[in-house]
């Protein structure tokens, strides 16, 4: 690589990194739909035709977003189950400290959450290139819940009969070799730690619960048990 090309990737490294910077400083103050690319170029003293070089449209630039929002947390997520796991933590404590750095990545986070799991941005349809980063929390309860089942065993939950063909289709697509009680489980729980998450973020709590950890690390055991997770381990 030439001295030249270098020194124009690292600028234009540099230069998507300021948009990016700038994009989430408006969506924290006007929120997703308001956001503009000419906005973004006035703010940071360029002319728009330049930003388009970056960012051909409003909806690249929030795909971009949305990707690094959602490796975001994944990583988060990720990171939080490998030192559980190293220090020879179970499958329900690896849960926890999962379900426990998704809550402290969006409490640290707060728009970059109601961006991926919030309202639809109007007139947005997010593309293919978002299902690997959007799958990686997820992904990592399903490890967490796959290892419990291969080695001490899962209590299987209740599944309705009507549900059961719904159950073995979403084993089928992204939980191969589960049990299809648990697939259902898992997809319940993983709803209901978005939800609980959400509820705290957005103030649906104010007045209702105080001690918002200690709920929070109830209501994440209670989800563990639901997938089937034993209480210790």
């Amino acid at each position: 690589m030439s001295t030249t090309r270098g020194a124009r990737e690292r600028a234009r490294i540099e230069v998507t990194a300021a948009i990016k910077d700038e994009a989430r400083r408006m969506l924290a103050a006007e929120g997703a739909a308001k956001l503009s690319l000419r906005a973004v170029a006035r703010e940071l003293g360029m002319v728009s035709s330049a930003l388009y070089r970056y960012f051909p449209s409003r909806d690249d630039l929030l795909t971009a977003l949305i990707v690094d929002a959602y490796d975001s947390v994944g990583a988060a997520a990720e990171q939080a189950d490998a030192r559980t796991l190293a220090a020879d933590g179970g499958p329900r404590a690896r849960w926890m400290a999962v379900c426990g750095a998704v809550r402290a990545w969006a409490l640290e986070h707060p728009h970059e959450y109601a961006l991926i799991y919030g309202s639809p941005v109007p007139g947005y349809t997010a593309p293919q290139d978002t299902i690997g980063p959007a799958s990686r929390v997820a992904n990592t309860f399903i490890g967490i819940v796959r290892a419990a089942y291969e080695g001490r065993g899962l209590a299987l939950p209740p599944l309705p009969a009507e549900l059961r063909p719904e159950a073995v289709r979403m084993t089928a697509d992204f939980a191969p070799g589960l049990p299809p009680e648990v697939t259902a489980a898992l997809v319940a729980a993983w709803a209901q730690l978005v939800g609980l998450v959400s509820f705290e973020l957005f103030g649906q709590f104010n007045r209702v619960v105080e001690d918002r950890a200690t709920f929070f690390a109830y209501a994440a055991g209670q989800l563990a048990h639901g997938v089937g997770l034993s209480t210790t381990g």
